[in-house]
């Protein structure tokens, strides 16, 4: 045995020569095949803190990412980069108190082998302050009014009061927790979500602090006061268009106004509209736009502009026109042929504006069948037809389809 040993312990430096030589080979054969590649991760790393007590709260502001390098083989660097999740960047505040302090940034990789090589910015200045808090009542501003002759009653609000949390430095500058209501132009009841801000003293909102709860509830009636009514607006028309005109709309601009009676009895009394002077549309044969006033009881005004919008759409009625025996007119034939037509007379309905119409004649409209090119033989064709007059609609054709048939003449035979 102790030869044994005698024995192994001189042989034991060229044991371990072979096995580092054997290692450095294979280091070698390995960076030979998988070689090590040193990058800058493609994306910026989130930074997170860690550790911080939970009385205390970081006041300066931190990066939010930190851009690393790292050395790994080329075959991981895929790995890496489909899946970012494997790098972590933090800041370990564990243990410390208020101040400023310089902290390094650190990052981890759960892969192997992986080295971070440099880390962008490597330190940060980290100020920790106190975490407070207040507890403050809720108010409700309204820094707008509602509609002419409309009133906001009492609000409920689903919270009375909140806490505000943040550094100390700010929580001490807060005086007032506001939540805004915009009641612009209301002419019915508000019901919404507000967010709380916080304001000072100088009425300038403290931002980087939390308010629990976040927003309220808030329920305000609107109510119309007394004397005061909404309306609709019916716009009065009379007289016809022109002949072969119709009215195909009107409408009027507001479509509602507010009335006014220091008498509530007599605008409560309305039927729920009011009409307009009357627009005389006689003879009319375009559209009409004009402003009139409204017709209103005596003791009742109106709130605002005093005139409304009318305006009147007039459209040429529609109608047809039948054309009997329309001959048809021939095109392309080839002058050393003869042609045959049955029928030589088709039947054509038009429609249109009835005024337009009124004013057709016979050599508005062509009824055309086209013979360019064709040989000798009979023929089922459709002729087309061409209305010089703008608006007019071609509704058919009768009959569609007309025979026709190209003949050769017969050479002339000279007397004998």
């Amino acid at each position: 045995m102790t030869q044994f040993f005698k024995k192994v312990t001189q042989n034991l430096p060229t044991f371990l020569t072979a096995l580092a030589l054997a290692i450095t080979i294979w280091i070698m054969a390995v960076n030979a095949t998988d070689p090590v590649d040193k990058r800058t991760y493609p994306e910026g790393i989130p930074l997170e803190v860690v550790g911080l007590d939970s009385d205390l709260v970081v006041t300066n502001e931190l990066p939010a990412e930190v851009i690393v390098s790292l050395s790994a083989p080329t075959s991981l660097w895929q790995t890496l980069i489909d899946s970012p999740d494997l790098i972590h960047a933090s800041i370990d505040l564990t243990g410390f108190k208020e101040g400023t302090h310089d902290v390094s940034i650190h990052v981890e990789v759960d892969a192997k082998p992986v080295k971070v090589e440099t880390i962008g910015p490597a330190d940060q200045q980290v100020i920790v302050e106190p975490l407070y808090s207040k507890y403050l009542p809720i108010q409700l501003m309204q820094p707008s009014q509602p509609a002419v002759g409309y009133e906001a009653g009492e609000p409920v609000l689903s919270y009375s009061y909140a806490t505000v949390s943040g550094p100390s430095s700010l929580i001490s500058e807060i005086t007032e927790i506001r939540a805004i209501v915009d009641v612009s132009q209301a002419n019915q009841d508000i019901d919404l979500n507000i967010p709380l801000i916080a304001y000072d003293e100088n009425g300038i909102p403290v931002e980087n602090v939390t308010i629990d709860p976040a927003q309220i509830h808030v329920n305000l009636p609107i109510t119309q006061r007394g004397g005061y009514r909404n309306v609709i607006v019916i716009p009065v028309v009379i007289g016809q268009p022109a002949s072969g005109y119709q009215l195909t709309n009107k409408s009027v601009s507001p479509l509602t106004v507010t009335l006014y009676s220091s008498d509530p009895t007599i605008v409560n009394e309305l039927p729920g509209y009011v009409e307009t002077q009357p627009l005389n549309i006689n003879g009319a044969n375009a559209d009409i736009t004009e402003s009139l006033p409204l017709n209103l009881p005596a003791g009742v005004s109106i709130v605002g502009e005093s005139t409304i919008r009318i305006s009147i759409t007039v459209s040429p009625i529609e109608g047809t026109i039948t054309l009997n025996n329309s001959m048809i007119q021939l095109l392309g034939l080839n002058p050393e042929y003869t042609v045959n037509i049955s029928p030589e007379f088709v039947e054509v309905i038009l429609s249109g504006p009835l005024p337009t119409l009124d004013d057709l004649n016979a050599s508005d409209v062509r009824v055309i069948l086209d013979l360019t090119d064709l040989q000798p033989g009979t023929y089922q064709l459709n002729p087309r037809v061409e209305v010089n007059i703008p608006g007019l609609l071609v509704e058919s054709i009768q009959p569609e389809t007309v025979e026709v048939i190209i003949n050769i003449p017969p050479t002339a035979t000279p007397e004998s």
